[in-house]
């Protein structure tokens, strides 16, 4: 998966005016013409869908270079052109001698692959009733689908669907990435994304709104003079009676994450020793207890809601160490504007990882409204409690308070098992106590995450069984690969 800035709308418009005297559209049709180029033999039927607007442009550009190239071209057109640069493109294909058609003939032969034009970011409101039973129909068709920038139908920033979408094998997607081909929906819809940035000058591009989460691991290389003081201490407060698991699993994984010390305070005191990870040091907090001096905290791994858990909560607000939230902390924060607005006053990092429902309570919203628009929300929930923010998902984004933000693209269903979550909060929290700074930390444990679910999924053939307690290894391998990489 390559990297590359993601763009704001507005700021996409902005670089393709910039950049007008490059022949945009026919960069993006030579690219589309590569990409079938290095997938299909010369020769293969290939149906070529052509919107009204520039996104059908670059199809019907990209049909007149396939043709060139050997491949039998037809071209479905549902409406005639809308835009000046369409009727162009069409005029000469057309005078290539491409056969263009306003309706899909009846019982013809799937061809080797559809390439969807029809439209492309620029879509604005939902598809009417005969776009959709056009989709519809496409998607009938029994054939590998390649999207041009983005699935037609699908808000490429949102990943919402726009009344419907045509589902794509692969999108070759230009200029930037865009958000809402990796999460909701569009993570599905879109299938394997790749980009072309259509050798467009860097310096034309304005500033970035956010990027794919590609942090490095270089600052955990490790010295051969060092000691388990070298790496930090880790805390993990949570644990309350019937829910102990969620506290053992965020200790385990802070040691899978490296993190040199790890002490565990349980609120329930029954544990004395974890016998599969003795290393924890368990520090059960009862009433009088305080939390034992560390580097960074993880409070929420089930902490419960009850009095002796806010006060707790409230005890690691006021150290001056990078903390992070998560499960019932973000409830505790949800119920309790006093503890909301002190977590938004630390001066220390802070970092929330919710998922929707727990994002959806802390920004008086619902789930629906969260998740139809994942970006604008974790940026919201960064600003509110001037933090980082993890809103976790497929497509989990990563959002600092500036607003500023990342899209992780590792990990998918093997991840969506209980316990999960709490992995990924002492995974943050070891990675913290070596001294990462919040944004990196926050985002190369999502990624770390992720990774080890991409390797369970390639080693077992699927998405389906992966424990929380067998992914902190995972983990750990999938941390020392990339370190050996550099």
């Amino acid at each position: 998966m390559d990297g590359g800035p993601i763009l704001s709308l507005e700021a996409l418009r902005r670089l393709e005016r910039a950049a007008a005297g490059l022949d945009l559209m026919r960069r993006a049709a030579w690219a589309a013409a590569d990409w079938v180029s290095a997938r299909a033999p010369a020769g293969a039927p290939l149906l070529i869908c052509a919107g009204p607007g520039n996104n059908g442009g670059d199809a019907l550009h990209a049909a007149r270079e396939l043709q060139a190239r050997g491949y039998p071209t037809l071209v479905y057109q549902p409406i005639p052109p809308g835009s000046a640069e369409c009727a162009e493109a069409r005029r000469l294909a057309e005078d290539d001698g491409i056969a263009i058609l306003s309706a899909l003939p009846e019982r013809a032969p799937p061809p080797a692959l559809l390439i969807d034009g029809l439209f492309g970011i620029g879509l604005s409101r939902p598809l009417d009733a005969h776009w959709q039973e056009i989709l519809r129909r496409l998607d009938r068709i029994d054939c590998p689908r390649l999207a041009l920038d983005c699935p037609s139908g699908l808000d490429a920033y949102t990943g919402q669907p726009q009344g419907a979408a045509l589902r794509a094998d692969h999108t070759l997607t230009f200029l930037c990435h865009k958000p809402g081909l990796y999460g909701g929906p569009g993570a599905d819809l879109a299938g394997s994304v790749e980009l072309a940035p259509l050798d467009c000058p860097f310096d034309l591009y304005p500033a970035a709104e956010g990027e794919l989460n590609r942090p490095s691991a270089a600052a955990l290389a490790r010295s051969r003079d060092s000691h388990k003081g070298s790496y930090g201490a880790a805390a993990v407060v949570g644990g309350a009676p019937g829910m102990l698991g969620a506290a053992l699993l965020a200790g385990r994984s802070a040691l899978a994450g490296g993190a040199g010390k790890v002490y565990l305070c349980p609120l329930d005191g029954r544990l004395p020793v974890d016998p599969a990870a003795p290393e924890l040091m368990v520090r059960p907090v009862d009433e009088a207890a305080e939390l034992p001096a560390a580097d960074a905290f993880a409070v929420g791994p089930g902490l419960g809601q009850q009095e002796q858990a806010a006060r707790l909560l409230e005890q690691a607000i006021a150290r001056p160490c990078p903390l992070v939230l998560d499960a019932d902390a973000l409830n505790l924060l949800a119920t309790r504007d006093e503890l909301a607005e002190r977590v938004a006053a630390r001066a220390a990092p802070t970092v929330l990882t919710p998922h929707p429902a727990e994002a959806a309570r802390l920004l008086r919203s619902s789930v629906g409204e969260v998740q139809s628009d994942r970006v604008r929300h974790v940026r919201r929930l960064a600003e509110r409690f001037n933090c980082v923010a993890v809103l976790k998902g497929a497509g989990s984004l990563i959002a600092r308070p500036d607003g500023f933000y990342r899209v992780n693209t590792s990990g998918g269903p093997e991840l969506a098992s209980a316990g999960q979550g709490d992995v990924l909060t002492g995974l943050i929290a070891a990675l913290l106590a070596q001294g990462l700074d919040a944004f990196d930390a926050a985002s190369l444990a999502v990624r770390l995450h992720g990774l080890a679910g991409d390797d369970y999924r390639a080693e077992n053939g699927g998405p389906i069984g992966l424990a929380a307690s067998a992914t902190a290894p995972r983990v750990s391998r999938a941390l020392n690969r990339l370190l050996a990489s550099g």
